[in-house]
């Protein structure tokens, strides 16, 4: 069996099938792959940024980032979600290409706002192209599979190449922005040779009229951007299992964000792991985390997906509990837990998201009002984690993160489990959630 594994799957896929999966494969892994992470910090201290002006770019580019995210994903309602995805792969690669260019605060402000807004344009575009597109062909199943198995090549090629970034650094100092600039170019290739989605066998487009992505005119969504966000709103609001759901998927992205941008080195400082080891330690975390993404199918065959992430997000919570009251190996050990937890529960969700929202144009404005959610979660969270940390209370901090997480995930099983016992007039029934939810 391959590293990544196989799931017992019927008939092959049909080869369009297979090659749109393998282009985003390699979209996902090149766009993401991002060569500076591991020394961005550094990069900027040498080009003569403070502390104060480091973290301050970082506070610009969340709130970039939460401000973007409805309207690109407006945009890519509007004008594809294929064309979004160029988009923004080229706005990543000339992003990547001004700290080159201009090594100053005013260059990585405006690298960091290029990032948010590539980032924005391609967060809720992927993943709606990737699930139409396999729906459109009858590939539905295959989704999740294909989810999983693109974050996971993305991290098998970070443990690849971030342990080479500070010997190429040293060489050549700008070589991490431009082998990411090289990157995200590669990502705009895949991007440009994906397909047009298939249109809906039941509505041929009419003669003469135009199409998105290959698309009926009539998926084109009407009016401007404010009609947009209601409309995404209305199918959010009379969705039985989309805002429960999306709730549910605030624990999972809220944790794997805090514990492994916010609080990893705090964790490991605090039990004595020495700084050269973090390192290890992050790549360990990363490699458990490919093989969880890799194998989704492991975890819905044994429960449903609503209970599978239910679990996984209670898994990732009792792990970063249990390093409060842990050693250093023991807690490296939990560390790893929670991001195989994390691997094997984001396809899941992902597949939770999108089965949820009915048949609607509005489905990448959608994602985005939830990457909005998540954000906003996460930045509030992080605020409570720093007066935490400053009052010296990190082993509280762990414990009070699971026992929120347990409130929060008893809440949404409760309001799922409400609207599956009395779906009301508006339910969407019939599409795929309802296996979701029931199965």
């Amino acid at each position: 069996m391959s590293l990544l594994g196989r799931a017992k799957r019927g008939p092959a896929a049909p080869p369009g099938v297979r090659r749109v999966v393998r282009l985003n494969n390699g979209f996902q892994l090149l766009f993401n792959l991002l060569w500076w992470m591991p020394v961005f910090y550094e990069y900027q201290r040498q080009a003569g940024l403070s502390d104060s002006q480091i973290f301050g770019i970082q506070s610009v580019y969340y709130v970039a980032f939460c401000l973007l995210e409805v309207p690109t994903g407006f945009i890519a309602d509007r004008i594809g979600q294929r064309t979004c995805l160029r988009l923004g792969a080229a706005v990543m690669t000339a992003a990547n290409l001004v700290p080159v260019a201009l090594p100053s605060a005013t260059g990585f402000l405006l690298h960091f706002l290029a990032i948010a807004a590539a980032r924005s344009l391609v967060s809720g575009a992927s993943s709606a192209y990737l699930y139409e597109y396999l729906h459109a062909e009858g590939a539905g199943e295959r989704y999740v599979q294909a989810e999983g198995t693109a974050r996971a090549l993305g991290l098998w090629a970070k443990i690849a190449c971030w342990p080479l970034v500070g010997v190429l650094m040293s060489t050549v100092h700008q070589a991490p922005y431009l082998l990411t600039a090289a990157c995200t170019l590669g990502s705009l290739a895949c991007a440009a040779a994906l397909p047009a989605l298939p249109p809906p066998p039941s509505a041929p487009p009419p003669a003469g009229a135009g199409a998105r992505n290959g698309a009926p005119a009539a998926a084109v969504p009407g009016g401007g951007f404010l009609d947009s966000v209601r409309q995404a709103w209305k199918v959010l609001r009379t969705s039985r299992a989309l805002g429960p759901l999306m709730v549910q998927g605030v624990a999972i992205f809220t944790l794997a964000r805090i514990c492994q941008v916010n609080l990893f080195q705090p964790l490991l400082l605090a039990r004595a792991v020495p700084v050269a080891d973090h390192g290890a330690v992050l790549s360990a975390m990363t490699v458990a985390e490919a093989l969880g993404s890799s194998r989704p199918g492991w975890i819905r065959a044994r429960l449903s997906d609503t209970a599978a992430v239910t679990v996984l997000s209670l898994v990732m919570a009792g792990s970063l509990a249990a390093t409060a009251l842990s050693g250093a190996a023991a807690t490296i050990a939990w560390l790893c837990v929670f991001a195989a937890a994390t691997g094997l529960a984001y396809p899941v969700q992902r597949y939770l998201i999108n089965a949820a929202i009915p048949p609607t144009p509005y489905r990448a404005t959608l994602l985005s009002l939830e990457s909005i959610i998540d954000r906003g979660v996460c930045a509030l969270v992080a605020l409570a984690v720093g007066a935490y940390l400053a009052a010296d209370r990190l082993d509280a901090l762990l414990l009070h993160a699971a026992l929120g997480t347990c409130v929060l995930l008893g809440a949404v099983a409760v309001a799922l489990r409400l609207v599956r016992r009395r779906p009301g007039p508006g339910a969407d029934t019939g599409t795929p959630s309802d296996r979701a939810l029931s199965r």
